[in-house]
């Protein structure tokens, strides 16, 4: 790898474009709240795995354990600013209604699964498909706009495919043997000058997240932190979330806390092994790559990683966008609730589009 090599955001789009028409692996992506854009470029299309995390590159990893983590192999870095532009308002968006009742049925079953002691909690989600008439490009660069305070990337293997999006989740920084993730869930729609209101199923559904992060990383630290939980924003909603820190213990492997940390309960649910077959048994698709993850894999330094979870994202499909939303699934949710929780969140993507 070369050292990154500075350019301007529009050379790294327009290098970004090339790969794309010559089929060649890449992402460009800007870390929350940073203005440098970053583009890895891999030279041939080959398909490559990391097996270990102790490789150099961009993982792109799926929900499933079963599949490979894509590693894109960083031939070239190049390095740019962000200027903020002033973003087009998100128009009214007309949602569809088809799949209320899939969903709904769906939920029930959620709901009398952990009814059973079986699950304490599973996230439920659902893949909306919509013609799109915006180049990728520009989909792109409205992500950087609207999301200033999100993981904004575009990625494309002509093996896997071609993903986008804007994720408010980190699920692990290290460096220096220092570790931070967080714990994230609830949900409530942002509204002009009010402060969200939670009630009780959000405030229990975060906290057994962050109790559960807790006591998985508990084993793998010599210290952690978690702390009070607090309100934060992404796009036109509101979470729970709590900032997690520790020091990791002297011989413990970054593969064993990435594994510790897959899938959270964000994305999955408690316990985990029982919630994903539960929904790899029930949803009636393929999650592939939404709440996998991705992000900086040693890139900087051996040991350094930087890696986000893959919510609010996008599969680009020649002028099909599949988008996917979903919400964590607790004794107290209420099936036509979790419908319209995931009619708000669909509304982040679709007004992108």
């Amino acid at each position: 790898m070369r050292y990154p090599e500075t350019k301007t955001l529009q050379e790294i789009l327009d290098r970004a474009k090339d790969c794309y028409d010559s089929g060649l692996p890449f992402v460009v992506y800007r870390k929350p709240n940073e203005t440098d854009v970053f583009g890895v470029f891999q030279s041939n299309d080959e398909l490559r795995s990391s097996k270990d995390f102790t490789e150099k590159g961009f993982v792109f990893a799926p929900f499933n354990d079963d599949n490979q983590v894509v590693l894109l192999q960083p031939d070239e870095v190049w390095e740019g600013k962000y200027q903020t532009e002033k973003s087009e308002a998100i128009k009214d968006i007309n949602l569809d209604e088809s799949g209320k009742e899939v969903h709904i049925e769906l939920v029930k079953k959620g709901i009398q699964e952990i009814e059973t002691g079986r699950l304490q909690k599973v996230v439920l989600s659902r893949k909306i498909q919509v013609r799109i008439t915006k180049p990728p490009f520009k989909i792109f660069k409205t992500l950087l706009s609207k999301y200033p305070n999100a993981f904004a990337y575009f990625i494309h293997h002509p093996k896997v495919g071609t993903w986008c999006g804007a994720t408010p989740e980190t699920l692990v920084k290290v460096k220096d043997k220092k570790l931070k993730t967080m714990s994230l869930a609830a949900t409530l729609p942002f509204i002009e000058d009010e402060t969200p209101k939670w009630g009780n199923k959000e405030i229990e559904e975060q906290q057994m997240v962050s109790e559960y992060i807790g006591d998985k990383l508990a084993h793998t630290m010599e210290r952690l932190e978690i702390d009070e939980a607090e309100s934060v924003r992404a796009g036109n909603l509101w979470h729970l979330r709590s900032e997690v820190r520790g020091t990791m213990l002297p011989n413990l492997k970054v593969s064993e806390v990435v594994r510790a940390l897959h899938p959270t309960p964000a994305v999955c649910g408690i316990p985990t092994d029982e919630a994903q077959k539960f929904i790899h048994k029930n949803e009636n698709y393929k999650r592939t790559f939404y709440t996998g993850f991705l992000g900086e894999l040693n890139l900087r330094s051996q040991g350094e990683l930087s890696l986000f979870v893959n919510l609010r994202c996008m599969e680009l499909q020649g002028d099909t966008a599949s988008i996917f939303v979903g919400g964590g699934i607790t004794e107290a949710s209420d099936p036509e609730s979790e419908w319209i929780e995931t009619q708000n969140k669909s509304k982040t993507m679709l007004g992108i589009l």
